[in-house]
């Protein structure tokens, strides 16, 4: 049960704007309806698509104001009914279209999937967004293990996922970073190509033969370069692609529920299988999530920046990323 007195706290903007629109709640809490129920987060995901709705770049996006935050969250179910499939105390991974961000969580058991024990509350609780579009993507295309594929902004939050599981599959992965990620990319056996010019002629050397897909996270001239390689438009997806895919993952009708978890229990065994790891650029308490945004803006980061609730300190430590970008 829930105490009606209990209250969550709530990340919501009541128009669009920069990060400063952001302003930290407190909601009741009521019961959960039959085949609900209510989550206590513990580490939830920030993702670029979540920026671009709150500044209004989204035109696509009708939901009310105020309006909510974040769509990926774990957590332990705190209340449900009796029948429910994660009683109290379950460890889970789930995705909402809005409203992650917060303390607690009322959620269809549908959007729900268990938490393997071994995954970091911190990978778990990035994982639905990046991992569902990097898995929904290579599925689309049928990456396969006579591949060789090309995946921009490779050391990203998407693209490591992408790049990773696509080893995974068997195929030889070419991703295109900047200097700083060459070496994060050689130990998950991914070959680096750096960007810009001439950087069709390094993919080249790299591939040893001909690219037969081309993934581009970085939204600039991967049609281009997918052409000069060779590359079927058929087996080329753009960041405008994943744009339309990551929208399509965040629907709440029951047939994109069913969907998006389907495809979050894969990454669930999958991430438990060491298939990929989830890299965590950033963790920032709930409080800070405009500090959050503001480093995801950056485009530095390596994987997912997170906010979580129950941070056991929130001193500040240097990055590694900070250190070399101040060298340059």
């Amino acid at each position: 049960m829930v105490k009606k007195l209990q209250q969550s706290m709530v990340v919501e903007y009541d128009r669009t704007g920069d990060t400063g629109v952001y302003e930290l709640r407190r909601h009741p809490l009521t019961e959960p309806a039959p085949g609900e129920v209510v989550v206590e987060v513990i580490c939830a995901g920030i993702s670029h698509i979540d920026g671009f709705i709150r500044e209004g770049r989204e035109t696509d996006w009708v939901e009310p104001w105020p309006r909510r935050s974040g769509s990926c969250f774990a957590g332990v179910v705190v209340s449900g009914t009796r029948a429910s499939r994660f009683p109290p105390g379950s460890e889970v991974i789930g995705h909402v279209r809005s409203g992650a961000h917060s303390t607690y969580v009322t959620v269809p058991e549908a959007a729900l999937v268990a938490k393997p024990k071994s995954l970091a509350w911190e990978a778990a609780g990035g994982l639905f967004l990046a991992g569902a579009t990097a898995l929904d993507t290579l599925d689309e295309l049928k990456i396969g293990p006579n591949d060789t594929v090309v995946i921009s902004a490779a050391a990203g939050a998407v693209g490591s996922v992408e790049a990773q599981l696509a080893r995974h599959r068997g195929a030889t992965v070419i991703g295109t970073c900047g200097d700083r990620n060459f070496d994060y990319l050689r130990q998950l056996g991914i070959k680096p190509v750096r960007y810009g010019e001439g950087i069709v002629d390094r993919i080249r050397a790299a591939a040893g033969g001909p690219v037969t897909a081309l993934i581009d996270n970085f939204g600039q001239d991967g049609h281009d370069i997918a052409a000069e390689l060779g590359v079927p438009q058929s087996r080329y997806r753009s960041s405008a692609d994943r744009r339309h895919t990551e929208l399509r993952l965040l629907r709440d009708d029951p047939e994109s529920v069913t969907r998006g978890t389907a495809l979050l229990e894969r990454l669930a065994q999958l991430a438990q299988a060491r298939a990929f790891t989830l890299l965590i650029s950033g963790l920032y308490p709930l409080e800070e999530i405009s500090d959050a945004y503001l480093d995801l803006q950056k485009l530095h980061s390596r994987g997912k920046v997170l906010i979580g609730t129950h941070l056991v300190t929130t001193f500040r430590t240097l990055k590694a990323r900070d250190v070399h970008e101040a060298a340059l």
